[in-house]
């Protein structure tokens, strides 16, 4: 395959909404299958605006957006959708059904999928995501956290190419979070793409080496997380923080760079001898 046709691409995308309100402005981004990218800023940003213009929810009002080499413009929202699963930040905005089991099931079905392959898919996204017990639940009926590993359950089991996760730890308690990163590690086993929006930046720092930062509707850095932390001009601009070891460790004097306990205790070594 052409490298150009396993990569998400924004050439100069721009999304004007009806009321005239101009959420993104000239975005230039590339994202290539099995990558793993963080998009972080404050509320306001355009963050959600440019991921929706990645699985085909908006339609660029200049400029283009490219998934595979297919021009977003050219196809349906659906059809775009296979290819880029979107994890909506509130569950109850995309959960329909009354049970767990018929609402991950549910696109392998429209997609006309053997009975055989929709249980196969249904019982790996569901062990994925540790929600197996769940299956004949009423999603309405579970608690809140579990309803977000259910709807990410659903698009895991469309197999996407690509996976947009809106604020997965939002909410979320220490074992949700170890899920969430076992998940990551089962997305790249299997060469899928994951774009996170995120205001959660341990998470961010432990899990993503690549950070694209927004400000005012635009991409003002793209970088490694080492490098984002490390940039008071982009924590400003952004309206971001730095992790809460990585503040500690620059109070401390241990430098600017830090992003996790392991790298604190590392560095404390290494002042102490």
């Amino acid at each position: 395959m052409n490298p150009k046709e396993s990569q998400i691409e924004l050439r100069h995308a721009c999304f004007r909404y009806p009321n005239g309100f101009l959420a993104n402005d000239d975005l230039n981004l590339i994202i290539k299958r099995r990558e793993r990218v963080a998009i972080v800023g404050q509320n306001g940003a355009g963050k959600t605006t440019a991921v929706k213009m990645m699985n085909g929810l908006h339609k660029p009002c200049q400029g283009d957006v490219f998934v595979d080499g297919k021009n977003t413009k050219d196809y349906t929202t659906a059809q775009i959708a296979r290819h880029v699963g979107y994890v909506f930040q509130n569950p109850d905005d995309q959960i329909f059904n009354q049970s767990v089991y018929a609402e991950i099931a549910y696109m392998p079905k429209y997609y006309k999928l053997s009975e055989e392959e929709i249980k196969d898919r249904v019982l790996e996204a569901a062990k994925i995501m540790k929600i197996e017990k769940f299956l004949d639940k009423n999603p309405f009926e579970i608690p809140y956290v579990i309803r977000k590993f259910v709807t990410i359950a659903a698009v895991l089991a469309t197999e996407p190419q690509y996976m947009i996760l809106d604020e997965p730890t939002a909410g979320q308690d220490l074992q949700g979070i170890r899920i969430l990163a076992d998940l990551l590690d089962i997305l790249k086993e299997k060469g899928i793409g994951v774009i996170t929006i995120t205001h959660d930046m341990e998470f961010v720092a432990d899990n993503f080496h690549r950070v694209v930062a927004m400000a005012n509707k635009h991409i003002i850095a793209d970088g490694t997380a080492r490098d984002i932390f490390s940039r008071d001009d982009i924590l400003k601009q952004s309206k971001i923080k730095k992790t809460q070891i990585g503040g500690i460790a620059e109070e401390v004097g241990l430098g600017c760079d830090i992003l996790n306990a392991q790298e604190f205790v590392e560095r404390w070594k290494k002042t102490e001898r």
